[in-house]
């Protein structure tokens, strides 16, 4: 063998290991840096997807190295230059790249059929051909409503999926923006009442108008949306150009309150702030007048909306079918993803208590506990990326009645939560890796709903024929 070949042999080897050896470190430095954000799997969770081909903020291997190095501060993304050197940025660039080169998004995961301790559970889908829905509402036994990021309002009539309802309102879907929750009013067989909350942009002509979390309410009449009233609309001085951390919820309690919860909008020392809106639950009227007993309706400049505050990104929120006391989900940062059971006047923590970190590793604070600020009933380290949530009541699985169904991004999980005394007791997951779970609801039908980000479709659960049995052994 000649000593030119044994050279060659030796460089190509050498090549060959310090691929490997970068690719490995690139996996490594996004697990410990990326991941909480935007997923194990590269799925994305509080953040965003990297498999998906969208990339909102310039694509190429330079243009994300410089979103990491110098951050994307308006979508709440840290910069890394002080934590990571180049080299290990371009590793982790490389990584990601290579991911999604090999990725190619499909209903091929869809099992269909599940197994939880209680029930076998049969999956279908009962709605596809979505972008990016976000909630899911139910008008009747026969019409679902679907509210899609981008900026549209679906209607499922009949099981068919119809074309988007005409003239809703103008979204900022850009970063976490877009169209977001949507709700029926409790008497909505009376008033046709339909409730959306969006990312509303001013129209100022500045480079980078301000936004914020609106509630409208309007009717739908032959798939055109109508009648639209404003329920909540913040002062434009306190809207932000920061592009994340919008929330929202909308439920309602036994008295026909309407709650909605608005995220800190990427400010978090503004969550302990009453006169401002965001890092807030507020309660209003259905028409958005403000509710007497109001905590801080007799506070000087406060938002007298405001139930609650301290509260990060909540973007799940149920009302328990026993107690009629509103549950919240909420985005904590790496870390620290709770659930909290919201009431008048508390306040949550964020951002001097918190059981998370940045997302680049610092700490935010060392205190998890403060007189005066609330725990919450459970918290997930690390973050699951919890979104929406609701109390299961119906005839389809009796054994979970009164138990709270809560979705995760991140972990691609729906979760099934026992509670006594409000208490947590059991903490099972029903639903694993089949893609991001962005919502999830029972229907009067009883069957459980699953609204998906990658794949972009609705799931419908059922309780299977074939039951879970259980071998107790020989006496």
């Amino acid at each position: 063998m000649s000593k030119s070949y044994l050279t060659l042999l030796f460089s190509f080897a050498f090549f060959l290991f310090t691929t490997i050896a970068f690719a490995q470190e690139g996996q490594s430095l996004y697990t410990q840096y990326c991941a909480s954000c935007h997923g194990e799997d590269l799925k994305g969770g509080n953040g965003t997807s990297f498999l998906d081909g969208e990339w909102k903020h310039g694509s190429g291997k330079s243009q994300i190295t410089r979103n990491i190095k110098f951050g994307i501060a308006q979508v709440g993304m840290p910069a890394y230059e002080k934590v990571l050197d180049s080299d290990q940025i371009s590793s982790i660039v490389d990584y990601v790249l290579e991911a999604e080169k090999g990725a190619m998004a499909s209903n091929d995961s869809i099992p269909s059929q599940l197994q939880a301790l209680e029930y076998n559970i049969d999956v279908e889908v009962f709605a596809d051909g979505l972008e990016a829905p976000w909630a899911v509402a139910f008008a009747s036994n026969d019409q679902v409503l679907v509210t899609e990021k981008p900026g549209r309002l679906r209607v499922i009539k009949d099981g068919e999926l119809q074309e988007p309802v005409q003239g809703t309102p103008e979204v900022l879907h850009e970063g976490q923006g877009g169209m977001l929750d949507v709700a029926v009013d409790p008497d909505y067989d009376q008033n046709g009442w339909v409730y959306l909350s969006f990312s509303h942009v001013l129209d100022d002509g500045e480079e980078k108008p301000g936004a914020m979390t609106k509630i409208v309410r309007g009717k739908i009449e032959n798939n055109q949306w109508t009648n639209e009233e404003t329920v909540f609309e913040a002062p434009h001085e306190l809207y932000r150009t920061t592009r994340h951390h919008y929330g929202d919820r909308i439920v309602f309690d036994p008295d026909g309150h309407l709650y909605f919860s608005i995220g800190d909008r990427g400010a978090q020392d503004q969550a302990q702030d009453i006169t401002r809106p965001n890092g807030k639950v507020h309660r209003v009227n259905r028409d958005g007048s403000i509710p007497e007993d109001n905590p801080f309706v007799d506070e000087s400049d406060a938002i007298p909306s405001i139930f609650s505050y301290g509260n990060r990104n909540p973007q799940g929120l149920a009302v328990h079918p026993e107690s009629g006391e509103v549950w919240e989900t909420e985005h904590g940062p790496m870390g620290g993803d709770e659930v909290n059971i919201i009431r008048k006047g508390n306040n949550y923590g964020w951002p001097v208590i918190t059981y998370g970190r940045n997302y680049d590793g610092t700490s935010i604070t060392d205190i998890t506990r403060k007189e005066g600020m609330e725990q919450p009933v459970i918290y997930w380290k690390p973050s699951i990326a919890v979104c929406g949530m609701e109390f299961y009541q119906g005839n389809e699985f009796p054994k979970w009645e009164n138990k709270l169904l809560v979705g995760a991004l991140a972990y691609e999980e729906v979760r099934l939560l026992t509670i006594v005394d409000d208490r947590i007791m059991h903490d099972e997951v029903i639903m694993k890796n089949v893609g991001r779970v962005r919502d999830v609801a029972p229907g009067p039908d009883g069957a459980v709903y699953v609204v998906m980000n990658d794949p972009h479709v609705v799931l419908k659960l059922t309780a299977s024929e074939e039951q879970v049995t259980v071998d107790v052994g020989e006496e």
